[in-house]
Order: structure tokens, then sequence, then C-alpha cells
């Protein structure tokens, strides 16, 4: 064995000669990595070898860039693309050997081999597109040469991590291995190559499938259109495809590489990849707590129970199901108990590629009850009632007698103080706040609450089971809102504001909607229903919410509410809603203006800013990238845009957000007034993102 570097060792086994890198814990593409490649191809390029297996030690085949080196001075080293060639241009043949994941840098090495061998179980993808890039070592060039213009197109606009035995059928793997045997297998390969005289593929020199999609500009047309509303605001999926088309259009595979080089650097540079990768960062940084430390002992949860069949408690009933953990769901009336089991059902079989099957399987994994009593053998119980104090204390006080010792209490509240809830209990020790978000079965954010008395390894069992649920969970502390409601309190105060001074709703939805929301506030209060809340007998007109659901206008569902709807539901503007409005503010002795769409994003966003600041203030939130984290995933924050924080860094920092509230302060009151922090951070020239607990 010769040891080439730190990470790669060179071996004989016959006439073959195998590179195994070893780089815990993914074998990423690092400095260190790159030499060890292109010296280990060196060496056996020079051997009397007559072919060359690469293969990974531990869990995974090369599983990308080693994306802490992006944009960071280093120490001279091989480039990819020195690697590569040295692999494309290999006297003899090359063979990776793939476990575990293939994924960017990975895959864009093993295109670079003659012949690719995958064990079954391992995936392979070009997802660059999820950290706002590209693959920019020449993958969007070689995979169009093997699959086919559109399945590269789809591969690397959705960024998806392709399973071997589909990646055999679409050519990009040549050989399955039998599990366990991958070693043995890439040997036996390459000597198959060897005694068989197989050509050295160099997918690069390989044009024929790019020929099939010559003078075709229909398909990049049609495939930009059918993707429209998910590309929406992304700049990575266009400069995915253009390199696709370039790599059809070019005279050569080297002025392909060019363009492909160029469009990277500009995203490489640019505002929605740093956004992208640094939100990567953050999603990942959220498990870390400080005082809760990775080896904190967590409780065993084989059983949960959930209190309510209604939206929210059908939903996180799915989450347990679909993770394999039984669930016993508990219902007052039989009628209500009936109606979730049945929503539960349909939801599966709903969805998209449904197996009958596995629907049944999961279903079976719940019991529905009328009876709290059934909560007595549960791990966890979470409560999913109305959102008032007095119920959710007796709910508690309940929970407390029936359930076991060291049985987990959790709240779904989405706004009330946990601590009062615990209080009720005598094990306020184990009560804990779980704020799934709506549908809950499909909406990725869990926000954990985490109250005075709660106990750390109830903290560490909560944040490890988000992870097993599918969920990304962020810890809060208690106040009103948590993260999220808290913060959003201030933009919905804002556009009810702004449109009592002369925007119209469809104003301020549209500059939110540009921005890269989904809907913006007014539409979603459409969606969601105006008369949630809202009681008849109480209502006298005193605001555009009575005034509106009082003319049966109660959004969507009634077929008007801010917007008029269509029967097929698409909105247009509303006379009816506009006349309402500017009687209101004739009514205020106020003349209404003209918003420009500036001022539009500034109030809206801005005071969300400084109560992100003022949580971070008091505490409440451990870091500034876990606010981000809670508004990309449960507020529809575009992610290309990092998130409320790093925003506020993006567009001056501190000092910007501080003259701007100052400024509104000034003109439209103490709504506006800054944070101490704020000042603070302004004074001293610091980021939002310095702010890490």
């Amino acid at each position: 064995m010769t040891e080439i570097n730190s990470v790669t060792t060179l071996t004989r086994d016959g006439d073959v000669a195998v590179i195994t890198l070893n780089s815990p814990p993914v074998n990423a593409l690092s400095a260190n990595v790159r030499d060890g490649l292109f010296e280990g191809f060196k060496a056996a390029g020079a051997s009397d070898a007559k072919a060359i297996v690469l293969i990974c030690e531990g869990r995974t085949f090369i599983a990308g860039a080693d994306i802490s080196e992006f944009g960071a001075p280093g120490k001279p080293s091989a480039s990819l693309q020195d690697v590569q060639n040295m692999m494309e241009n290999s006297p003899v043949p090359v063979v990776a050997a793939i476990h575990g994941t293939a994924l960017g840098g990975g895959l864009e090495v093993a295109l670079c081999a003659h012949y690719r061998v995958a064990v079954p179980s391992a995936r392979l993808g070009l997802p660059e597109v999820a950290l706002g890039l590209l693959p920019g070592a020449g993958g969007t060039q070689r995979l169009p040469r093997v699959v086919g213009v559109e399945t590269a197109l789809e591969m690397m606009t959705s960024g998806r991590h392709v399973p071997a035995p589909e990646a055999a059928k679409l050519g990009l793997v040549d050989e399955l291995a039998p599990e366990g045997e991958l070693k043995a297998a890439a040997i036996a390969f390459a000597n198959k190559c060897v005694a068989e005289n197989k050509p050295l593929v160099k997918i690069s020199e390989n044009n024929t499938k790019l020929e099939a999609a010559k003078g075709k500009p229909e398909i990049f047309a049609d495939f930009r259109k059918a993707n429209a509303r998910k590309f929406r605001g992304f700049d990575a999926p266009e400069a995915n495809i253009k390199c696709i088309e370039a790599a059809v259009n070019s005279a050569t595979f080297e002025e392909g590489l060019a363009e492909e080089r160029k469009l990277f650097m500009g995203l490489m540079t640019g505002a929605q990849s740093a956004a992208q990768r640094y939100y990567f960062f953050a999603e990942r940084q959220a498990n870390k707590i400080p005082d809760v430390p990775d080896d904190t002992p967590i409780r065993e949860i084989k059983k949960v129970g959930v209190l309510g069949a209604g939206t929210m408690g059908g939903g996180i009933s799915m989450n347990f199901m679909n993770a394999g953990i039984p669930v016993v769901m508990v219902e007052i009336k039989q009628d209500a108990l009936d109606r979730g089991m049945a929503t539960i059902r349909k939801n599966y079989e709903r969805s998209r590629g449904a197996d009958p099957a596995v629907t049944e399987k999961r279903m079976s994994m719940l019991t529905g009850s009328l009876d709290m009593n059934d909560f007595a053998d549960c791990d966890l119980v979470i409560e999913a009632v109305f959102e008032r104090m007095d119920i959710k204390k007796d709910v508690f006080t309940k929970l407390d007698a029936i359930c076991k010792p060291r049985a987990i209490l959790a709240s779904n509240t989405s706004y009330l103080n946990i601590d009062e809830i615990a209080s009720v209990t005598k094990r306020p020790e184990d009560v804990i706040g779980l704020h799934f978000f709506s549908p809950a079965n499909v909406m990725k954010l869990l926000e954990v609450i985490r109250g005075e008395k709660t106990a750390k390894d109830v903290i560490a069992t909560s944040m490890k089971l988000s992870k097993k649920i599918g969920k990304i969970a962020a810890l809060a502390g208690v106040c009103p809102g948590f993260i999220g409601n808290r913060m959003l309190s201030q933009r919905q105060r804002e556009a009810q504001k702004l449109i009592m001074e002369g925007a119209m709703p469809w104003d301020v939805d549209r500059v939110l909607y540009n921005f890269g929301f989904p809907m913006g506030p007014f539409a979603m209060s459409d969606l969601a229903g105006l008369d949630i809340g809202w009681v008849k007998e109480n209502s006298k007109g005193e605001t555009l919410r009575d005034v509106l659901c009082e003319a049966d206008r109660r959004g969507q569902k009634t077929g008007a509410g801010y917007y008029d709807y269509d029967e097929n539901r698409n909105a247009k503007p509303s006379e009816f809603t506009e006349k309402a409005i500017n009687d209101f503010i004739v009514k205020s002795g106020k003349n209404p203006r003209k918003i420009s769409d500036e001022e539009i994003l500034e109030r809206c966003i801005f005071p969300m800013i400084n109560e992100g600041v003022k949580i971070l203030e008091e505490g409440k939130a451990i870091r500034s990238s876990d606010i981000d984290v809670v508004w990309v995933n449960g507020y529809g924050w575009p992610v290309y845009r990092g998130g409320p924080m790093f925003y506020g860094d993006l567009i001056g920092g501190p000092a910007k957000v501080l003259e701007k509230m100052k400024e509104f302060q000034g003109t439209m009151g103490d709504d506006f007034k800054p944070a101490a922090l704020l000042e603070k951070l302004a004074a001293e020239g610091k980021k939002f993102g310095d702010l890490k607990g």
C-alpha cells in the first residue's frame, strides 16, 4: 500500500490499481482530497496497472464540494479540473465505485471515469441548484450527454437524488453491484474492461444525445413554461437551463464549458447563492443548543397521543404515522373523531402516487378514541385544541393526572404562554411547546418552545424527534407569538395601516409577492377565511373585516373577500373593497395618498427585522440565523433572500435598518421605535449575523 496523502491510498489487486479516499465525514472535495486524487491517478497511470478503480471509505462516495471552502483563500492545490483531466485522459480504464451518494462535484468526478459501478442503495445527482448554483465542473455539459437533454433538465433544476437502479436505466451507471460487495464487483468490472478491450469512454466526446435535441428550441421553451411557477424568483434554475442549451448549441465541449464557467461565476458572486449557502448552514446550526449538548440523553418515544382530530390534530398525527410511530387520537364526540379519521385516510389516498398498501400500513398506526385515559401509556402527548388559555389549562390538568411519569406533555399553541400552561401540572419540567404549522403534515417548520422549567432531555428529545418526523426545528423561548407569529404581527399591523392610508390590498400583496412570498397578507386572509374568530352577533361594522364579513365576503369560500373571485378562484381587485376602504379613510378625516412600492416593502419588512432584534435581545431565540430558519420554513420567506435577518445585512445591516426605523418613527410614531440592541449594533458597526447566542 502506498500512502498518497493523509486521505488517499493506492493499492494493487492484480492488474488493477485501487485508489481509496477516506476523508470523513462525506469525502467532500477539499484541497486535500483533490491533491490526493490528482497524485493518486498520476501514480497509478505511471505504474504498470491495466485499470484503475476509484472507491471511498466511510458511508459514502464523494458527496460533493467542500462548501466551507467557497470564496475562501486557500493554499495552492490541484483544481477539480486537473483531477478530472487526469482521470478522463488516463491511458487505462478508470472505474468509479459508488456507494452512499455521488452528488454535485462527486458525480462530476464520477462522470470523468470511463465507467461507473454502484450498489443499488446509492444515489446520484447534481443538487447545486439548492445552493443557488449550477454544477461548475463540467456537470452541465456531461450529464445531458449521458442521460439526454430532457432528463438532465429535470435532474439539474430539481436537484433530485436519483436511485442507482434508475441511474442504471438512464446510462449513468454501467453496472449494479451487490450490496456489501462493491469493491470486488468494481475490480471484477475493471478486469472485464481489460479482458474485453473495452473502449475508454469519454463522455465529453459523446454528442449523440445532444444531436437529438439540436434544432428543437421548443424542448427548452416548454420546460420553462411548465416550471415557471416553481422557478419564480430564482436565478439558478434558469442558469442551469442555459448551460444545457449551451451543451446542445455549442460547436465544441470546451465552448460549452466556457459558458458553464461564466454562468457559474455569475451565480457564485450573486446575492441569491450567498443567501442559499447561508441558509444551508443556518438550518444545520438551528439544531445546536449551547446548554443542551449533543450527547444529552433522550427519552424514547414509542407511542404518541394527539388530543383533537381537527385539521391540526389530524395533520400532526400523520407526521408520526409516516415515521412508523403509533398514534392514539382522542376527540370529545364520535362524529368529530370519525370525520378526522376519514380526512387522514383521504389525505393518504389523494397523495401523488398513492399506494393502497402504504395507506393501510399508515392507517394501522392510528387508533381513534373518545377517552383521554387512553393517553396513559403514551410517551408524548400533544394537544391541538382551541387556542384559549382556560381550555389549555383544563387539558393539562387532566393530562397531568392521566399520563405516566416522564411522558412529555406538549402544546401546539401558536401564541400562548407555555409557562402558564405548565403551572397547572406537577411536572412543569415535562412540558414543552411543539408549534406545528398548518397544514401540519406538509409544512416543514416545527417551533419548539422551551418553558422556564422544561428539562434539557425534553428539549433534546423534541429536537431529535422533529428530524425523525421530517421537520426542521427551531428553538424559541416563551413570549407572545414566539418567533414567527411575533414578527408576523408587525407585518400584519403595517399592512392594515397601509390600506387605511391609500394603498390597496392588491398593492401590498403585489409588492410582497414580487419580493418572493407565495402570496401577500390579504390574499392569505381570503384563503384562510376572514371569519376566523369573527362573531356575527358582535359585529358593528367598526373594521374593514366587519364590513366585508357582514356583506358575506368571507374569503375564497364565499367567492369574495378582499378580492372578487371567479368560479376557478382566480382573484381580481374588488370595487366593493376599494369603496369600503375609501369610506373608512374619509371617516378618519384624512385623504388617501399615493404610496410607493418601496415604502410598502420597507414598512412591512423593517419592523419585522426590528422585532427579530428584540427577540434576540430578550434571549427568546439563540441566534439570528434561527429566526431565518423559522421564516423560510414557516412563512414562505424566499430562501434566495436568506431570511429577514440575513436580508437586513444584505441591504446595509443594522445602520440602514435603524436609519429607516427612525425616519418612520418621526412621521408615524412609536410603532417604529428601534430596539435598543439595534442602536447598539449600528453604533458598533456590527451585523445581525453577529448575534449568535
